[in-house]
């Protein structure tokens, strides 16, 4: 891919990211707390698709990219897991069994719908 194809096919996400940090950079200089930065970019990310994007980018590396990935994607699911076996444990010891019950319904509601809006997100171009 040349250069001149690679910024065609990729310029709006390219001037996204670059948004974003100009954005963040300038709400940290005119001191917001941080706090508000952090999630500011977190639902720009999420409701850009900004994220998918530059795991797009990265998985473009050669050899490396993939495997960065996958690093960063396989511990949201790990930590999930392990925030609903936490739930479940402590809802038995206070002898709630409903609430486990509901807790991996959300669990698995959380799951399907991300791996459904990750499907999408690919399905339908950024244009």
């Amino acid at each position: 891919m040349s250069k001149k194809s690679f910024f065609k096919s990729y310029r709006k996400i390219l001037i996204l990211w670059l948004g974003i940090l100009i954005a963040v950079i300038i709400a940290l200089l005119l001191g917001v707390d941080e706090k508000i930065v952090v999630f500011g970019t977190l639902v720009v990310g999420l409701f850009t698709q900004a994220f998918a994007g530059l795991a797009t980018l990265i998985v473009m590396i050669p050899l490396a990219g993939p495997l960065i990935v996958k690093v960063l994607t396989i511990p949201f699911f790990w930590i999930l897991n392990a925030l609903a076996y936490l739930v479940s444990v402590l809802a038995i010891r206070k002898g709630y069994g409903k609430d486990i019950v509901n807790s991996r319904v959300i669990t698995l509601a959380l799951l399907v719908g991300t791996v459904i809006g990750y499907i999408l997100g690919h399905l339908l171009p950024l244009r």
